[in-house]
C-alpha cells in the first residue's frame, strides 16, 4: 500500500507519528508512541493502541547520518529500497522479515509489523542469552532469498530489472568507503585506540593485504549476482528462542552472494573472540550451522529452481559454492578489520570495560579479519574456517 501525500519531508515527532498512524488502527484506539531507534541513520516510532492491543511501527529514514550530522546527507530514496527488498526477500524466506503495510515516498516512511516482542540479536548475544534457531533460520534466509534472486533462478530481463529497480549508489558507496577503504588507509573517520596504531598501522603498510582487499572492493562493486541485504549484522536482526526476524535492509542492492554470508558470519566470529569455554563452543556451532544449512537450502534450490543451462554441468554448483565461500571468507575478513578500526564499531568489542581485554580483543579480530583475507583462497571448509578461529582464540 502506497500512501497519497502531497507533503514535502519533514522529520516525525512522537506526536506526529501518532496523527501519521491513526489511519491504521480503530476509530476507537487510543495511541501511545515511543520513538526507539537506536541507528545512525533513522526514526523508528513504537506506536500502540492500549485499548485494542494492537501495534505497529514507523520508520523514517533520516536526510543525513545521526552519527556525523546533517554535514553527511543521505538519500531518501533508501526508505523505498529497503521496503521493497523486505517485500521481494519476504517472497522467498516466507516469514522472516517484518511484513510491509504500507509506504510513503515523500516523507520516506515504511509502516511494518511489531517486532517489540523480540529482541535485538547482538544485545542478546552480548548478555550470553540463546538463540537455537538463528544459525538455522539465517542459514535458510540467505540462502533463499540469494538464490531466487540471482540468474541460477530468474530470467534474465527480470533479474536485469531488479539490479535497475534495486541502484543503491549512495549507500553502496558508504560500504565501500567504510568497509573496502579507509580502514586500510590513513583516513580520518578511522577511530581506534592509541594502543592499537602499531597494529592499525601494519596494517596501512601491509601491501600483499591491501592488494586482496582491492579485489574483494572490485568483487563488490562489479558482480551483481543477487539481490543483497547489504548490512546483514547482528543488530539488524531481531530473535527470540522461537523466532527469527531480518530487518533494515536499506543498503540493499544486487552485488556478490558472498557479501551477505560473510558479514553476517564476521559478526559472529566477534562473538568468539569475546567468549570463552561452553560459551564459544556455542557461537562456533552456529557458525558451521549457518554454512551448512545455506549449502544445503542454495543446493536443494539448485536442483529444484534452477534454470541454468549448465546446472546439470559436473563441477559447476561446486565451482560456484567454492566462490561464494572464498568470497563470505574475504569479506568476513573486511567487515572484522572495518569494526574494529573504522568509523562505526560494535558494542561487542566496545562493550568490553577492562582496557587490557578489550585491546587484546580488538588485536584478535584484526588478526583473524587479515588471516581471513589472505588465506580465504586455501581455507577449504567451515570446519578449516572454524580451526583458524580456535587457533587464534587461544
Amino acid at each position: 500500500m502506497m500512501i497519497a501525500t502531497k507533503k514535502q519531508y519533514e522529520s516525525l515527532t512522537e506526536k506526529t507519528a501518532i496523527h501519521f498512524a491513526k489511519e491504521f488502527f480503530a476509530e476507537d484506539a487510543v495511541l501511545e508512541c515511543r520513538e526507539i531507534g537506536d541507528g545512525n541513520l533513522n526514526y523508528v516510532f513504537h506506536i500502540k493502541d492500549s485499548k485494542n492491543d494492537k501495534s505497529l511501527i514507523i520508520k523514517q529514514a533520516l536526510p543525513y547520518a545521526k552519527v556525523v550530522g546533517e554535514s553527511w546527507p543521505l538519500t531518501l530514496k533508501r526508505a523505498v529500497i529497503e521496503a521493497n527488498a523486505l517485500k521481494k526477500h519476504g517472497e522467498f524466506a516466507v516469514g522472516l522479515v517484518p511484513k510491509v503495510y504500507a509506504t510513503d515516498e515523500e516523507l520516506a516512511i515504511t509502516v511494518m509489523e511489531d517486532l517489540s516482542h523480540l529482541k535485538i540479536v547482538r544485545e542478546g548475544l552480548i548478555q550470553l542469552e540463546s538463540y537455537p534457531k538463528l544459525a538455522t533460520d539465517i542459514g535458510e534466509y540467505l540462502a533463499s532469498t540469494l538464490f531466487s534472486t540471482s540468474d541460477f533462478a530468474l530470467h534474465p530481463f527480470e533479474k536485469k530489472k531488479l539490479v535497475s529497480d534495486f541502484s543503491n549508489p549512495e549507500l553502496c558507496k558508504i560500504t565501500e568507503d567504510l568497509i573496502f577503504t579507509d580502514p586500510f588507509f590513513d583516513n580520518e573517520t578511522n577511530d581506534f585506540e592509541p594502543s592499537l596504531r602499531a597494529d592499525v598501522e601494519a596494517i596501512w603498510q601491509n601491501g600483499p593485504l591491501k592488494l586482496e582487499v582491492a579485489k574483494l572492493k572490485k568483487s563488490f562493486l562489479t558482480e551483481a549476482e543477487a539481490l543483497l541485504h547489504g548490512d546483514l549484522h547482528t543488530g539488524s536482526i531481531f530473535a527470540s528462542e522461537e523466532e527469527t526476524k531480518v530487518i533494515d535492509p536499506e543498503f540493499a542492492f544486487y552485488g556478490p552472494i558472498g557479501f551477505d554470508v560473510g558479514l553476517f558470519l564476521a559478526n559472529l566470529i566477534v562473538q568468539t573472540i569475546t567468549r570463552d569455554g561452553k560459551q564459544r563452543i556455542v557461537i562456533l556451532h552456529q557458525i558451521e550451522q549457518t554454512w551448512e544449512v545455506f549449502t544445503t537450502r542454495f543446493s536443494a534450490l539448485w536442483k529444484s529452481e534452477g534454470i541454468d543451462a549448465y546446472k546439470d554441468t559436473d563441477g559447476f554448483e561446486e565451482y560456484i559454492v567454492n566462490k561464494i565461500f572464498q568470497d563470505a571468507l574475504g569479506f568476513a575478513g573486511c567487515e572484522l578489520i572495518r569494526r574494529t578500526i573504522g568509523l562505526a564499531h560494535v558494542k561487542d568489542l566496545d562493550g568490553i570495560v577492562d582496557d587490557e581485554q578489550r585491546i587484546n580483543a580488538k588485536k584478535q579480530a584484526l588478526q583473524i579479519g587479515e588471516k581471513l583475507i589472505l588465506n580465504r583462497r586455501d581455507i577449504s571448509s567451515i570446519n578449516a574456517a572454524i580451526s583458524l578461529l580456535e587457533r587464534v582464540n587461544k
